[in-house]
């Protein structure tokens, strides 16, 4: 990967000690199984980001000027547990660093490394995932690592509650907690789902997009495509009010599987993950402190709950 900085801001907006914002790429797809080329997002993503306006319209922001850090993409592929643990390690770093620290993939898989990180660092999080899949089995071709395992840890230890999902296996349906898990179906008949999902949610608020959550019509190029997804509009308003209501401590984006005849769904992974910040910092001022407020007691207390020698 070669991109120095994100959407090629200036020295001045993307220099560690400076910047609010931390994104790391995680180029990896080691478990997938529909498609391959997830490990290729990350970089199309930054690629779509350098061709983008930093003005937006929505928020009458700059949100780049918050500072954005592009650290160096997580490129480990020894083993999938071995990336887990490199994600779980680079993004508790950043978030003991006092950012608004942000992960961009790569598979679903990744998902368990920056969800871990952010368990350990915050109290009585809510793990928001918008996504097709519901990704909670204990186990997928004999590991727990896994696109197919992405949320199952999730599931046993934070408040998980998933959206737009509309595949699942008969297993995992009864694994999944039938007031916490909102089906595309469903939702598309009732207009109160998204107060309802925000009402189901703690303060602190972690959000793991999977791209699949959205309609292949707005977004083709996933790993795992399926109809009948999100919308744009519809997306941003669910954002929007997540972000206005709720303390969001960290997002990722994960399950972008880019084409070279087709860049739409680079862009739209772009605009998504630009709108997102420009939700998050839309009431700060840019010369504003920032505190992400994270619990240094409640890392220690959960030091043991995940033994890096476990097998998972």
């Amino acid at each position: 990967m070669t991109n120095n900085t994100y959407a090629g801001i200036s020295e001045e907006f993307s220099k560690l000690e400076q910047s609010k914002i931390v994104l790391i790429p995680v180029p990896f797809d080691g478990t997938s199984t529909a498609q391959k080329g997830s490990d290729k997002g990350p970089e199309a993503f930054l690629n779509a980001s350098n061709n983008m306006e930093l003005y937006d319209i929505e928020t009458d922001t700059e949100v780049y000027q918050q500072g954005i850090y592009l650290a160096d993409a997580i490129e480990e592929n020894t083993s999938p547990k071995d990336m887990v643990e490199a994600v779980h390690q680079s993004t508790k770093k950043y978030i003991k660093k006092n950012k608004f620290v942000t992960v961009f993939g790569g598979e679903h898989a990744v998902s368990i490394g920056t969800i871990r990180a952010f368990n350990e660092m915050f109290p009585s999080l809510t793990v928001l995932n918008i996504g097709a899949h519901s990704n909670l089995r204990k186990s997928h071709n004999g590991s727990s690592i896994n696109n197919a395992c992405a949320l199952h840890e999730a599931n046993q230890t934070t408040n998980l509650i998933q959206v737009g999902i509309r595949s699942i296996s008969a297993i995992e349906k009864t694994i999944a907690d039938p007031d916490k898990t909102y089906f595309a179906h469903e939702m598309a008949v009732d207009d109160t789902w998204m107060d309802s999902a925000i009402d189901q949610m703690t303060d602190n608020v972690f959000i793991n997009f999977s791209l699949n959550a959205l309609d292949i019509s707005i977004l083709p190029n996933t790993a795992s495509p399926l109809p009948g997804g999100l919308l744009w509009y519809e997306t941003l308003e669910f954002l929007k009010q997540v972000f206005a209501e709720k303390n969001v401590v960290g997002f990722d984006i994960v399950e972008l599987c880019p084409s070279v005849k087709q860049k739409a769904s680079d862009f739209l992974a772009a605009k998504l993950y630009y709108k997102m910040l420009s939700y998050k910092f839309m009431d700060e001022e840019v010369g504003d402190d920032y505190d992400n407020s994270y619990d240094n007691s409640k890392q220690k207390n959960n030091a043991s709950k995940f033994n890096d020698d476990d097998e998972y």
